[in-house]
């Protein structure tokens, strides 16, 4: 199962130079309560803006160079990395953007956080065509312990 997850707010918005627009707590912990133990694939740019591999995971990054990453596998295209794996396997996409648009017409499911404000920035996530998805769960939060603006754990499958 190919699982894209990203944080995204109202306008689409997902980073800009390279960085997140928002820090959110509780997206943090859910990140990694749900990633850890599986694989996660990243783009080379995303890799380098969190800075090291991420602990009980198997690091999958995309890069077109040889380049070599102690601590990550390495893989020419998404489907070479997704090839790495069993089909049973779950693979999660992380990002960033380009990878996010390559890998939606492969995912199965989509989960979201939804950030109910719009921010300016230079990354987007790419459109989603809402007749090839239907939402599964939501869980809305008015604000974080943190954070000021409510946001929504959102999760959507392929039709």
């Amino acid at each position: 199962m190919i699982t894209i997850i990203v944080a995204v707010a109202e306008n689409g918005m997902i980073g800009d130079n390279n960085s997140l627009l928002w820090h959110i707590r509780e997206d943090m912990v859910r990140f990694r309560t749900i990633t850890s133990g599986h694989p996660v694939v990243m783009g080379r740019k995303t890799y380098e803006s969190i800075g090291r591999p991420l602990p009980k995971r198997t690091n999958v990054v995309i890069t077109r160079s040889d380049l070599q990453i102690e601590g990550c596998r390495m893989a020419h295209s998404l489907e070479e990395a997704f090839a790495m794996f069993d089909d049973e396997e779950e693979i999660f996409v992380i990002g960033g953007a380009q990878i996010y648009r390559q890998a939606l017409p492969f995912a199965d499911r989509l989960l979201l956080t939804v950030v109910h404000h719009s921010y300016e920035g230079d990354t987007s996530f790419p459109a989603i065509d809402e007749t090839q998805w239907y939402e599964c769960s939501r869980e809305r939060f008015e604000r974080g312990e943190e954070f000021e603006y409510p946001f929504s754990f959102v999760e959507l499958r392929r039709m």
